[in-house]
């Protein structure tokens, strides 16, 4: 079974384009992904200069691709429910290249979506305290 679920925020924008046969919408996101190690572990990794993450490329299509354009940004954290996708391709030089990623199925905000510079300290306040004698129990 090729099943993984991945937690962790994004390391960039997410890079969105079209499939130009079809219009379909894809999305490429860079998901850092925390290491499971102890705060001491992790501490004496950064250090050394020694990755704390792993940096993995994940690739969205369709509606979700869109809304994860329209609604994350770098630093936005995301739960990832997709598959593994391995593949290979040779350079112009010849040297033949691997590639690892994650094909999304499902991408699930956590957290905050993107500000959208909304100024909530003048919006009027439309609620007002309930009266205790109009409460019906």
């Amino acid at each position: 079974m090729n099943s993984v679920v991945l937690i962790g925020r994004l390391s960039k924008d997410p890079e969105l384009s079209f499939v130009p046969s079809s219009g379909l919408a894809v999305a490429k996101v860079n998901l850092a992904v925390d290491k499971d190690m102890s705060k001491d572990k992790k501490e004496e990794a950064k250090q050394q200069g020694k990755a704390t993450a792993d940096f993995i490329q994940v690739t969205i299509f369709g509606k979700q691709a869109e809304n994860v354009a329209n609604y994350l940004s770098k630093g936005s954290q995301c739960a990832v429910h997709g598959r593994i996708n391995t593949g290979s391709y040779t350079t112009q030089t010849g040297e033949k290249r691997y590639t690892t990623d994650v094909i999304a199925d499902r991408v699930e905000f956590i957290g905050q979506a993107k500000q959208q510079n909304n100024n909530f300290d003048d919006m009027p306040d439309i609620f007002e305290p309930a009266d205790p004698n109009d409460v019906p129990f």
